[in-house]
């Protein structure tokens, strides 16, 4: 049996851990990095890359590359990569299979299970579809962690606290969610979570995109997928600076548009309100359901890559009213914690105790008779959302009519008071005794366990009948054939070799500075690096590292000239901007913070 590793399959970034010499350690990748960006991409000849290299495609081959598939986990939609198209969870499969290889060459031994993080506010499909990535990369994934509940599990690993009740806010590249989590003795108790799966730091990349198009005065719609990717590409640098300095600017150097324009955190606040305005939804949602004060939080913990935007802090700060929030490793916390459920799977005596509840993120119910709206069934709730699991639930219904000769029982997922807004999930029918309305009666239980299972019982005490149906993840809502012939459908498929990783990477980093750059000198002498790079590569394999180091430093050096996002004005200086004192500008956004609340108000 091979080993188990922890994974966070993020929407931008993915990475996995290990539970090794008494700690949860993170796996580096074939740059000997520990960030593995989630994007894939089709080259010629259908060779799959992905992570680094995948990146760089995005801009050069937009129409081969795809990223950000996570927020589509369990959805129909296709992407199209070429000749072929993936769904989310087979493109999620390739990032799970280039870790669990890069898992494999660090441990010197196969890797036959993991455990996989997941948004605390995905819904059963979003999770069915996860487990279904996981058997597509040939790993085997009984358990699946929220997020911010491997994020406190790393916390109380780290810290050694006896008993602490702590807020997490992970706000990750695509998702954003918030947990209360109370630690006590070995227990890591889930009090309540809630979230918005389509809120994240590329959001913020796409409002700066926006406002640096309306600036340069170009259409919309004339840019090319290309230079789009480019905007985008320099957004996200942009955004990057702007956690580091007070001010940036955003440049796009490229054959279809050349601009540059000074941005301020001021100016981020305010192209960004509704984005910050959606971040206080799911926090005072926990905060309401587990009717706990502010005031009795003893850390706040912040996690995920955009978490560490000082605009996101300094709203945090506003709404919460404290300033004692804390910053560990926020790239490299729920991956440290799905690390240490790893451990605790593989019963390491450091960890076996520890005990992980966990919680019901919706809540579970059947539709029921609408007498107002006949055609629109009223949603009737079992299970609560925020129940600990495991939770057995048991509800008694009776007939709506007259005469009825049968019953159906519909099981939905979700919040909604009309069930047809919610998720469906399957449904129980069956013949019953032929009496007035509200004669005949019946038990309804939901069992729902800690990995998904949801089994439904209904039962009729007058005909002593018993049914069952059982919602599993397990089945990942395919055959096993289905299984069968994907995996082998996928096994065909050629991955780029990781011992090509550096090197495909540096010729992928000049074919896109070559396509943004409009200088034809410049353009010469990528020319002329990349093909004594490969002149290298084919026929001088002992010197390949040394020419690629030079060839490196030599793009590093171009990339500078494209995009100098580095320029401050006179004066700004590089303060980490955590916020610990507010200056003026500070003063001024957290005005802008409380503008927003007078209006809501009004």
């Amino acid at each position: 049996m091979g080993r188990i590793i922890g994974i966070d399959l993020g929407t931008t970034n993915s990475l996995a851990a290990v539970w090794q010499d008494g700690k949860s350690t993170l796996i580096p990748n074939a740059f000997g990095e520990y960030l593995t960006p989630s994007v894939v991409s089709i080259g010629e000849g259908g060779t799959v890359y992905v992570g680094k290299t995948a990146k760089e495609r995005l801009s050069s081959h937009p129409q081969q590359s795809a990223s950000v598939f996570k927020r589509f986990m369990g959805t129909p939609r296709k992407y199209k990569l070429g000749d072929r198209t993936y769904l989310p969870e087979e493109l999620s499969a390739f990032v799970l299979r280039k870790l669990k290889e890069d898992a494999e060459n660090y441990l010197g031994e196969p890797v036959s299970e993991a455990v996989v993080s997941v948004p605390a506010y995905f819904n059963d499909m979003a999770r069915n579809g996860t487990k279904r990535a996981g058997v597509l990369a040939g790993l085997k994934v009984e358990r699946i962690i929220n997020e911010p509940s491997a994020a406190a599990l790393a916390c109380q690993n780290r810290n050694q606290e006896e008993d602490a009740k702590m807020l997490v806010f992970d706000f990750g590249g695509g998702t954003l969610d918030v947990s209360l989590v109370e630690c006590f003795d070995n227990v890591i108790e889930i009090l309540a979570v809630s979230g918005d799966n389509r809120l994240g730091g590329r959001d913020f990349d796409g409002e700066l995109a926006d406002y640096f198009i309306r600036l340069a005065d170009i259409d919309d719609a004339s840019l090319t997928p290309q230079t789009r990717e480019i905007i985008r590409k320099s957004a996200e640098a942009c955004k990057k600076a702007l956690t580091e300095e007070k001010t940036a600017e955003m440049t796009v150097n490229c054959p279809q548009l050349r601009k540059k324009v000074e941005i301020s955190r001021k100016d981020l606040v305010k192209m960004c309100a509704l984005l910050f305005e959606r971040m206080t939804k799911p926090v005072r949602q926990v905060l309401t359901d587990s009717r706990t004060p502010v005031d009795q939080i003893d850390h706040i913990v912040l996690v995920g890559g955009s978490s560490k935007m000082p605009v996101v802090q300094q709203y945090l700060k506003h709404i919460l009213g404290r300033t004692d929030m804390e910053t560990m490793e926020p790239d490299h916390m729920i991956a440290l914690g799905c690390g240490v459920c790893a451990g605790i799977m593989e019963r390491d005596e450091e960890v076996k105790d520890v005990l992980l509840t966990d919680i019901c993120p919706f809540s579970l119910g059947v539709g029921v008779m609408n007498y107002q709206e006949q055609d629109r069934s009223l949603m009737s709730f079992i299970i609560e959302r925020n129940t600990p699991l495991p939770v057995s639930r048991e509800q008694t219904y009776v007939t709506a009519h007259d005469y009825q000769t049968a019953m159906c029982f519909e099981i939905y997922q979700g919040e909604e008071m009309y069930a047809e807004n919610n998720i469906y999930l399957g449904e129980i029918s069956f013949d019953i005794p032929i009496e007035k309305k509200g004669e005949v009666a019946c038990f309804v239980r939901f069992t729902y366990d800690i990995n998904g299972v949801l089994e439904v019982q209904v039962r009729i005490p007058s005909m002593d009948e018993v049914k069952k149906l059982v919602i599993v993840n397990e089945g990942l809502g395919m055959t096993q054939e289905e299984i069968e012939e994907k995996l082998k459908e996928l096994e065909k498929v050629k991955v780029n070799p990781a011992k090509e990783e550096e090197n495909l990477f540096v010729l992928e980093w000049g074919q896109r500075l070559f396509a943004q750059c409009v200088q034809e000198e410049i353009r010469n002498d990528i020319v002329k690096k990349m093909q004594y790079f490969r002149y290298v590569m084919s026929h001088d394999v002992y010197h390949v590292p040394r020419v690629r180091k030079y060839t490196t430093v030599f793009f590093a050096y171009v990339e500078g000239i494209l995009n100098s996002f580095l320029v401050f004005p006179d004066g700004a200086s590089g303060d980490g901007g955590w916020y610990e004192e507010m200056d003026d500008e500070e003063k001024e956004i957290d005005s802008l913070f409380n503008e927003w609340n007078e209006d809501k108000e009004d």
